[in-house]
């Protein structure tokens, strides 16, 4: 695969901080790759994505050092529409990606390919082939701000893929949901992940994140102290130092290692648990008492 955003030695800080929120952040993120963005809060996970989605520093202005690659193209040389139509952001507060301005879920999802002077026809058969892959077919008729969150959240998400963007940026899009909603909103990030999209999601579920993500990038105090495939970053030891939450069937597979179970590896998905103890090992580790 080839790489699709590139960060090259990148620092930042807002214009009233008092210091790098970023510091020297290096990264290559694989076109179509699923990338969960991790970390305890201050970490600098959103101001990452405000960088990579463009809103850094054509937005929030501040000093910032180094370089952002987009699709082979400084992020300096872009004009903010035209990321606008590359990179998807999805916000952690649906009300948020509301507009508030239209009063269908069908108006609503149709509004960015308006602004954009997409053609009515194209509008309309777009917007119906999002609502059914979303399954949100049935709201298309309601008041977007009379919907619960976790509807709002998968109108938010049918707003921006309707858009047809390369990139997802998707910060946290389930703090707010009920484990219903999480399920929901999770299929459609599987669902652009099978289409190819490039993703880069801010979580705090590791679980989920063992379960769709490829890489990840873990962040403390703005730097990046690991990044690499899933199943690395979860079993690197240094990975404990930060704490942030494991998958659950890893902290329970490493707290059995520490007791003495031998592991032939570490698993980062439930189904994974049986197959990775070494039970051939295991009479030896754990002496038998008569």
């Amino acid at each position: 695969m080839s790489s699709i955003i590139e960060m090259k030695n990148v620092s930042y800080r807002y214009p009233v901080g008092d210091g790098n929120v970023l510091k020297n952040i290096s990264l290559t993120i694989e076109k179509g790759s699923f990338t969960a963005i991790v970390g305890n809060n201050s970490s600098g996970k959103t101001t990452l994505c405000n960088t990579i989605r463009g809103f850094i520093p054509h937005f929030y202005k501040g000093n910032i050092e180094g370089d952002v690659v987009v699709d082979g193209k400084n992020m300096a040389d872009y004009q903010l529409g035209q990321l606008g139509e590359k990179i998807g952001y999805v916000f952690q507060n649906p009300f948020i990606q509301i507009s508030g301005v239209k009063d269908t879920v069908f108006d609503e999802v149709a509004y960015g390919l308006e602004n954009l002077g997409v053609e009515e026809n194209e509008i309309r058969n777009r917007v119906e082939d999002i609502l059914k892959l979303v399954k949100i077919e049935h709201l298309r008729d309601k008041k977007p701000f009379e919907l619960s969150g976790g509807q709002r959240q998968r109108v938010a998400l049918a707003s921006i893929i309707v858009m047809d963007p390369d990139i997802l940026v998707i910060d946290e899009p389930t703090s707010q949901l009920d484990p219903i909603g999480t399920e929901q909103v999770f299929d459609i990030i599987r669902l652009m992940k099978e289409k190819g999209k490039t993703i880069l999601l801010v979580e705090h579920k590791m679980d989920l994140i063992a379960e769709y993500a490829d890489n990840i990038i873990v962040l403390n105090q703005g730097e990046i102290v690991l990044q690499g495939p899933a199943r690395e970053v979860f079993a690197n030891h240094d990975y404990a130092k930060y704490n942030i939450q494991y998958p659950h069937v890893t902290e329970i597979a490493l707290q059995l290692q520490e007791s003495g179970i031998p592991l032939k590896f570490v698993p980062i998905r439930d189904k994974e648990l049986a197959e990775s103890i070494a039970w051939e090992l295991v009479k030896e580790a754990v002496p038998c008492h008569t």
